[in-house]
């Protein structure tokens, strides 16, 4: 069945064919890969055949693994995916670590994940200690039900609000640290994502509005500079890989001490901003 799912896989056009029918052969028989290794020549149920061919025809027809298996990694982490949240990606554990040496530098109270998804980065950031108090907000409802349960399982108090995040900066208490992964793929480039992410993602979670990417950048510096930082708080948000100098620069219009941190590939991922004391 293995060998089978594999060649099925890479029919499909599937990346990493071998790996991903290990994981959704394991999946189905509710085992992880190891054990999956360990019992190849043990005899298989008719129910665990089904189940594991259903699992595979829908990774065929381009359904994410994650939402398939129902969870993904972050951060060394289960959280609970499916369809409605966006897949947590390994480029924005980034913004986990430079939370982490922002806290080790100084104290922080108040701390906000602006469009939290799934709560990656919120509860994570719980888990890490960082923060007195933690919010997430996201726009959409259905995100947020992940956010909760994930919150839930992981035992992570986390306040979820079902706002948007720019009304509720302009309003709230300033914070010391704001992060945010918002959506910065630029509509035109739609037919060049693979299916995975064109036919299942959220629309709300991966397209910027108003068709610019930099919509979300410019409108968290200018509220970070204004009011929605203390001063000396930190803003950090992660770009798509040609938007560094772009952030860059409207930060700096913002008032902002600013620069841009690249991935372990080399990429500009990080808008790094702090408010001026």
């Amino acid at each position: 069945m293995r060998a089978m799912a594999q060649a099925f896989l890479d029919r499909r056009g599937v990346e990493n064919p071998r790996l991903e029918a290990d994981l959704l052969v394991s999946h189905a028989l509710g085992c992880d890969r190891l054990h999956l290794l360990m019992r190849l020549e043990s005899p298989v149920l008719g129910s665990e055949v089904d189940r594991a061919r259903d699992f595979l025809v829908r990774r065929g027809r381009r359904e994410p693994l994650a939402y398939i298996t129902g969870h993904s990694e972050f951060y060394s982490r289960p959280f609970l995916v499916g369809p409605g949240c966006l897949i947590p990606r390994p480029e924005t554990e980034l913004l986990i670590d430079l939370a982490k040496d922002e806290s080790k530098a100084r104290s922080l109270g108040r701390v906000c994940d602006v469009g939290t998804g799934s709560g990656v980065l919120a509860v994570t950031l719980v888990c890490e200690g960082i923060g007195d108090k933690l919010l997430g907000i996201d726009l959409d409802g259905a995100a947020l039900e992940y956010a909760c349960r994930n919150a839930k399982s992981l035992d992570a108090a986390v306040e979820l609000l079902h706002q948007d995040g720019l009304e509720f900066l302009a309003g709230a208490e300033p914070f010391d640290l704001i992060v945010s992964n918002p959506p910065y793929v630029d509509p035109a480039v739609v037919e060049e994502l693979e299916p995975e992410v064109r036919e299942h993602e959220p629309a709300l979670a991966l397209f910027a509005p108003q068709g610019d990417p930099d919509y979300w950048v410019r409108e968290l510096c200018a509220l970070a500079a204004s009011r929605a930082l203390n001063p000396g708080g930190l803003l950090l948000v992660e770009l798509g890989c040609d938007q560094g100098p772009r952030a860059l620069s409207l930060a700096q219009v913002a008032g902002l001490e600013a620069r841009i941190v690249p991935d372990l590939a080399g990429l500009d991922r990080v808008l790094w901003a702090r408010r001026r004391a």
